[in-house]
């Protein structure tokens, strides 16, 4: 008989094939199949709930970087001078969606505020702000306020 047939005494003197295993290795293998099980099941929805928060994050980044551009972009309207509805549309272009505008004049500087709230649920919602100024063109080569020449 060969020790490759069932039942046939294998290399460590054990039967091969159907029937209990031999005592020690076996046993315990068995006994911690139900453990891992068990770790997936608590570590699965761990990682992705980190995953999500991770993901989040990205989002509230991306939507802070829009809010700057968009001051950015409405203080450079303001400071070429044009139209305060136009210098309104342009920040509102550039920033995230239902984002509010502000624009005020403050001396010789033109200052745009940009609001936010955070992209998804409204559980996690931060208000997100950029701020820019510039210097009004029609100040160009006059001192500026508060400034002698």
């Amino acid at each position: 008989m060969c020790s490759s047939e069932e039942g046939a005494p294998g290399p460590d003197g054990h039967r091969l094939g159907k029937g209990p295993p031999p005592v020690g290795r076996g046993r315990h293998l068995r006994a911690d199949r139900g453990f891992v099980t068990a770790e997936a099941a608590v570590v699965i929805p761990a990682l992705a709930a980190f995953a999500l928060a991770l993901l989040w994050g990205l989002m509230a980044a991306a939507a802070q970087i829009q809010c700057l551009d968009a001051a950015r972009a409405g203080a450079r309207a303001a400071a070429r001078s044009e139209a305060e509805q136009e210098v309104l549309a342009a920040a509102r272009s550039a920033a995230p969606p239902g984002a509010r505008v502000a624009l005020r004049r403050d001396g010789d500087l033109w200052r745009v505020r940009v609001e936010a709230p955070t992209p998804g649920p409204h559980a996690l919602a931060l208000t997100l702000s950029g701020d820019a100024a510039a210097l009004a063109e029609d100040t160009v080569g006059r001192p500026l306020v508060g400034e002698e020449r």
